[in-house]
């Protein structure tokens, strides 16, 4: 298969995942509709934005899907761990799904999910590098532990089918990514998996066994989130936890905008601004210097945020 033969593969392929996953995110709000923006990126390729906002159970998410294609700048190129070969000149191909659900009830946790595929092409055309990055991950308002628990071994379990090192590794990367390291290296929550620059013959996979891993990522949810939710949407909250939900929506926002490479490569490629900030909640808070009594609930949040062998049962009785 050519490399644009691969390409074309790919686009339909997450455009595919696209519709699943709209299908998905609308059945489990129970009452919201998306509205859909299609959008053109000056230089190459576009998108499909589609934002459901005060739904059933959501306050609002997001299901994105971009193709975008273009010059690369040897500094952007630098950054993405690219490859160029020596090449002084380059295009790029990136295609992918974004997904962030920020959810009414604080009981809820938010969830964040994206999936990609990244080329670089030559001046002849030649395939100079490619890869695959994506991930999953939760953040949680209130300590439900045993949710941590369930998405956690949902992901092992898909990690399993197809390689046995990919969730100890995707998983401890995750631990290191989501983090805001302007706040004492806070977590932004209790992880997932999280995976970059997986290109072939990573692990002894070629590229079609890779992305048939992404591709059961791109997956995971209905499974991994959609229990957690039907589980959770009914519980009871007060203002306290309302208020907590925002002040935590607002570290989430701090990550976002300081250190989340996908969102500083879309501002960087010229990328549609209200896509590449889709991902930010309706509404967040900042309080300064909150304190938290031990034992509260906010105390016992933040202590589960610190990472752990969610898979392990003996893991779990502290948190309970």
């Amino acid at each position: 298969m050519s490399g644009a033969e691969f390409r074309t593969r790919i686009a339909s392929l997450i455009a595919a995942v696209h519709e699943e996953t709209t299908d998905f995110v609308t059945a489990l709000d129970g009452g919201g509709q998306f509205r859909e923006d299609v959008w053109q990126r000056p230089g190459g390729g576009g998108g499909v934005a589609r934002i459901l906002e005060q739904g059933g159970t959501w306050e609002k998410a997001g299901v994105n899907r971009s193709v975008v294609e273009g010059p690369l700048a040897p500094p952007v190129a630098q950054r993405l761990g690219a490859n160029l070969g020596g090449a002084t000149e380059a295009e790029f191909f990136a295609a992918g799904m974004s997904l962030v659900i920020h959810p009414h009830s604080p009981m809820v946790p938010t969830v964040h999910l994206n999936v990609r595929y990244f080329e670089i092409i030559g001046p002849s055309g030649e395939t100079l590098d490619a890869w695959f990055g994506g991930g999953t991950d939760l953040t949680p308002t209130y300590p439900h532990a045993e949710d941590a628990a369930h998405f956690h071994r949902a992901l092992e379990r898909i990690c399993r089918r197809h390689h046995p090192s990919f969730y100890s590794r995707f998983k401890t990367w995750c631990d290191h990514y989501f983090v805001n390291l302007h706040r004492s290296e806070e977590r932004r929550g209790i992880g997932g998996i999280f995976f970059d620059n997986l290109r072939a013959g990573e692990s002894g996979l070629d590229l079609e066994q890779l992305l048939d891993f992404v591709l059961e990522v791109a997956r995971a949810l209905p499974s991994a989130y959609g229990p957690i939710v039907e589980r959770r949407r009914g519980e009871r909250y007060g203002e306290r936890e309302r208020r907590f939900q925002l002040a935590r929506r607002g570290r989430y926002v701090e990550f976002n905008l300081v250190h989340d490479r996908g969102t500083l490569f879309g501002l960087q490629t010229n990328a549609r601004i209200d896509s590449v900030l889709m991902s930010l909640p309706p509404l967040a808070a900042w309080e300064y210097a909150p304190h938290y009594e031990p034992d509260s609930f906010e105390a016992r949040l933040l202590a589960m945020l610190e990472p752990r062998d969610w898979v392990s049962q003996s893991a779990l009785p502290d948190l309970i």
